[in-house]
Order: C-alpha cells, then structure tokens, then sequence
C-alpha cells in the first residue's frame, strides 16, 4: 500500500526525524492499517427477495386469516347493534344528506351564473324542503283518504275471510288446524289496527324535525364545501375521489328513481281508474313512494290496489290489476329504465337485496328507504378508495369493469 508523501517522506519537509519521530510514525501507521474495514458490496436483490425477507418465517406471530375475519364480523355487529339503538338520529340525518347531496348540483349551477354562494345554498335547502313538503301532504292526503274509505269495505273484508277459509278446507287441510292457525285473526279488526298505525303521526312528526334541522345546518356548511374538499384532496386524493364517487352515485339513483317512479305512478294510476278502483290517485302516488324501495317495493305498491280491486269488484278486476302492475314494471324499470339511464344502483340484484333486509333491520322503515345510499357509502368508503380492495367490485357491483385496477 502506497501512502501520500507528506506521510512516508517526512524529512523532506521537515529535516532529519528523530527517533522518536520514527517511532510514532511507526504506529500511527499500524492504527491507520487497523483502522481498514473491506466492506464488500451486496448484489441488489430481486423486489420477490425483499418482499419474501420481510415476511416471518413462521406462522406463530400471525394472525390465522379466519380469527382475523370473524374478528371484523364481530365488530360489525357490534357497530350495526349500536347504530340500531340510535336509528332514530343517524337514519334521518342520513336520508337529510341525500337530499342535500341530491340538489348541490342546482346550487352549483346558481353560483355559476352569478349569484353569491350563500344564495346558491338557500335556494337549494328551500327546494329541497318544498320537494319534501310535497311528498308529506301527498302522504297525508293518502291517510287520510284511506281513513275515511277503509271502514266501508269491513262487511267484504269479513266475507274475504271466510272465502278463503272455506277454500282452505276444500284443498285438504283440517279445519281445527285453521281455526288454530287464525284464531287470532279477528277480520272486524283489521281496518281498525290499520287506521290506527296510519294515524300514528307523532314518530313521522318527530323524525320530520330532525330532517329539517339537519338540513339546516347543512346548507350552512354547503357555502365552503368545495373549498373544503378541494384542501382534503391535497393530502387524501383517493378518499375524497371516493366521497365524490358516492355522491355521483346517489344522486344519479335518486333522480333516476324518481323520474321513472313518477313515469310508473302515472301509468298505473290510468289503469286504476279505467278498471274503477277506489282511492286510485292514492295507490298511485304509494306505487311512487314504494319505487325507491329496491326489489320489494314494486309487490308494497301492489298489495294493497289488488285487494281492494278484490273486495270490491271480484277476482278479474283484482286479477287485471296484479298483471298490469307486472307488466308495467317489467317494461319501464326493466327495458326502458337501463337503456336511458344506464345501471343507477351500482350493486349486484342479491346485494340490493341483501342492502335491504341488513338496513332495514338496522334503521327500520327508513332503514329500506336509504339502504342502497347506505350500502355505496360503505362500498364506497371501504373498498373504492384502496386500490387493494377494488377487486372485491367485481363481486358486488353491477359493473364488472369497476373492479379492473385504475390506471
């Protein structure tokens, strides 16, 4: 090993060295040779080797996949068990989001030409609570309309009653069997449990005063939400891309719903009147309501037209109402309704479904009302903003393509 001059040739620069010198010399020379490391460069290993390095060699310190599961499971009960005991806060503040969410767009348009955007909020909140004023005195002039017409129709509904125990008999089955079975049926009682779960107004009074309040409050809070999102994104790009994905997705459905729910009622209220049946305004504007129920809400909407039809006017009035109600749903909700507005619900048949038993035991009959806003907010909050977790799309929503990784 060579080494610099000013080290080796010292006398050179500085004369004869003594001995003393030399001898220090000597030894800051034998520290510097210790003081050599030979560091050997490792080759760069392969990204498989590092991801294998970092896993555990064995399965001691991990958590079984199955106790990692029905660990989340629990905890999702114990959460949808919680919720279930708030219901009558978290539905309505809830359903007071969609609707606000619903009529941002025209607030948008309103800032757009011009006005200020606390001018934009308020119109939008007032729409908003006339479009809601509407459906509550359509709702309450349907009360009230079956009130003053159910009572009329007892002495039919009593004989419906033995008709159809007599059929009963006549296909076999034993009559204390019957009587057992529907001996705690009293079919004088029935108009009566009716209008009294009709007239019952103190729930919908009280949940109406927390949907107002909320939407209050909201339209506050809508002035600055684009700003408000906008900071957000800068730090949580992919959370926020899914708040706006769920927005978009249930405004797209509640519109949708509603154009082709209205279409629905429309067409049913003209058969209802050409076959005569009493309170057809009525059962038209329950068929528009049941619309925004998924699955079942089209068989609510006919029960109670068929039976009257049924009771008073015989089985072919009722028989042309069920198949008329079948056909107008199949061609407008079925044929028509995806050809112009595409697929508004964004879940598979069996996750609608699914949305509704689980939300509607959860939050009760608000519960069905939301269950499908509630089911993309969770779908959109767990599995669209992790680019890990968008395979499960493929599982549960109506497009295929959704679960393809983006980019």
């Amino acid at each position: 090993m060579q080494w610099p001059a000013e080290t080796v040739d010292v006398g050179i620069l500085h004369g004869p060295e003594t001995p003393q010198q030399a001898a220090a010399r000597v030894t800051d020379r034998r520290a510097a040779q210790r003081r050599i490391v030979v560091r050997e460069v490792p080759e760069p290993q392969a990204p498989e080797a590092v991801v294998e390095s970092l896993e555990p060699e064995g399965r001691g310190g991990a958590m079984p996949r199955l106790v990692l599961v029905l660990l989340c499971l629990a905890a999702a009960l114990v959460s949808l068990r919680e919720l279930r005991e708030i219901s009558s806060l978290v539905a309505p503040v809830f359903f007071a989001l969609n609707l606000m969410i619903t009529a941002y767009p025209l607030q948008r348009v309103l800032v757009r030409w011009g006005a200020p955007s606390w001018l934009g909020a308020v119109v939008a909140g007032i729409t908003v609570l006339v479009v809601l004023g509407l459906m509550v005195l359509g709702l309450s002039y349907g009360v009230a309309a079956m009130l003053g017409e159910l009572p009329r129709y007892t002495a039919q509904f009593t004989a419906l009653y033995n008709q159809s125990l007599d059929l009963l008999k006549g296909l076999g089955f034993e009559q204390t069997v019957l009587v057992n079975a529907l001996k705690g049926i009293d079919p004088n009682s029935v108009v009566t449990v009716v209008t009294g779960v009709l007239s019952n107004v103190s729930g919908v009074a009280s949940l109406a005063v927390v949907i107002i309040t909320t939407l209050i409050f909201m339209v506050m809070d809508s002035i600055q939400i684009d700003e408000r999102l906008d900071a957000a994104r800068r730090s949580h790009p992919a959370f926020v891309d899914g708040l706006q994905s769920f927005a978009q997705g249930i405004r797209k459905y509640w519109l949708v719903s509603t154009v082709f729910g209205l279409v629905v009622a429309a067409v049913d209220y003209v058969i209802l009147i050409g076959l005569g049946v009493p309170l057809a305004l009525v059962w038209a504007m329950f068929s528009f309501l049941t619309n925004y129920i998924p699955n079942i809400g089209f068989v609510i909407g006919l029960v109670p037209p068929a039976l009257l039809a049924l009771v008073d006017g015989g089985w072919q009035p009722a028989v042309i109402v069920v198949v008329a109600y079948c056909v107008v749903n199949f061609v407008i909700q079925s044929i028509i309704q995806p050809r112009v507005a595409g697929d508004a619900v964004g879940l598979t048949p069996t996750m609608s479904f699914a949305s509704l038993l689980l939300w509607g035991w959860v939050f009760g009959g608000l519960g069905a009302l939301i269950a499908l806003p509630l089911s993309l907010l969770c779908k959109a909050l767990l599995v669209d903003v992790d680019p890990a977790s968008r395979w499960a799309n493929t599982l549960i929503s109506s497009r295929v393509s959704d679960g393809e990784p983006v980019g």
